[in-house]
């Protein structure tokens, strides 16, 4: 019995090792040919080898993970952007990814930024091939497959790994593709009463929640602010939209005819939501723009440290801005 049981056991060894040694040795069938892929920061080994699945670079993550830690390296799989010029072996591309064979270049696109400035941060990349630069906006967002008619907020703000010489189309679709990926996961997870109609609208209000403010403990308050005021039909009067609609006309310094020029974008002159973004929302304020705040309030004012003051009153409101903002003018 003993015996069988050992000749079982070594039959099972000599199976998986053939399967292993089959397995290191077969190439693997890429999507495509030159082929990137990004390994998140912080990622552990299972992690690592669910991103490989997902990326249909492995067909599963088991035989993946079993020869990394028989190689004992389960903790230096290095994050970064790779590039496979061919079908490498698993034993190829886990030596790849240990040793940290990643592209260098990076280029980062800040929450916050408009298209124009993304623009330019591409242009003046010298690692980016440069085959947008004098293309239209309409002409680049069929390029890289979008179908909206506008450019602005449509990409998500991250670091972005590439090797040398990629296009700066490539760069902007991959950006493109992951501002739809989070904003279909933020859509499916929104409060189904509130006052939109499609996830561009979402994403507009995220917009506009990214410009108002930078504190993350803030953005849900921000945006149950304007979805209270969406809901009473009550005109947003957000400055940022102002700003956005004045274009390389605004100075810097916003003026109270300001306020009172009509353009798509014054939402103090007009109702509703603008008619696109006005910048790239991050993560924090398209989660604030599904999830907002439950809040009383209307009226919101800074403090000048970059918090602000919540009313629900507009004689409340003005209390604040006598305090916070009339008497620091003063």
């Amino acid at each position: 019995m003993i015996r069988i049981l050992l000749r079982l056991v070594m039959l099972g060894a000599i199976a998986v090792a053939g399967w292993m040694a089959y397995f290191v040795t077969t190439p693997l069938k890429l999507p495509q040919t030159p082929y990137e892929f990004t390994l998140k920061h912080g990622s552990s080994l299972r992690s690592v080898a669910r991103q490989l699945v997902e990326a249909k670079i492995l067909s599963e993550p088991w035989s993946f993970t079993a020869l990394v830690r028989f190689q004992g390296k389960a903790g230096e799989v290095k994050a970064g952007n790779y590039y496979l010029e061919k079908n490498p072996t698993p034993l190829r591309l886990f030596r790849m990814i240990t040793r940290g064979d990643v592209s260098q270049s990076e280029i980062a696109f800040i929450e916050g930024w408009n298209f124009r400035r993304m623009r330019q941060s591409l242009d003046e990349h010298q690692a980016v091939r440069h085959d947008a630069t004098q293309m239209t906006e309409r002409e680049i967002l069929e390029q890289i497959g979008a179908e909206e008619e506008a450019a602005e907020g449509l990409f998500f703000p991250d670091t972005y790994y590439f090797s040398s010489g990629m296009s700066d189309l490539a760069i902007l679709k991959r950006a493109y593709q992951a501002m739809q990926t989070r904003l279909a996961e933020a859509w499916a997870e929104r409060d189904p009463l509130l006052p939109y109609q499609t996830p561009y609208e979402a994403l507009i209000m995220a917009s506009i929640v990214e410009k108002e403010t930078g504190r993350a403990s803030e953005r849900p308050l921000i945006a149950g602010v304007f979805i209270n005021r969406l809901r009473i039909n009550m005109r947003l009067q957000t400055d940022p939209t102002v700003i956005y609609g004045l274009g390389e006309n605004f100075d810097g310094n916003l003026r109270r005819a300001d306020l009172t020029q009509d353009t798509p974008y014054n939402t103090y002159t007009r109702f509703g939501l603008p008619p696109t973004p006005i910048a790239m929302p991050g993560l924090g304020a398209l989660q604030a723009a599904v999830h907002p705040a439950a809040t009383r309030a209307l009226y919101f004012v800074g403090k000048g440290d970059g918090t602000h003051k919540f009313s629900a009153s507009l004689v409340e409101h003005n209390l604040a801005v006598a305090r916070y903002q009339l008497n620091r003018n003063k």
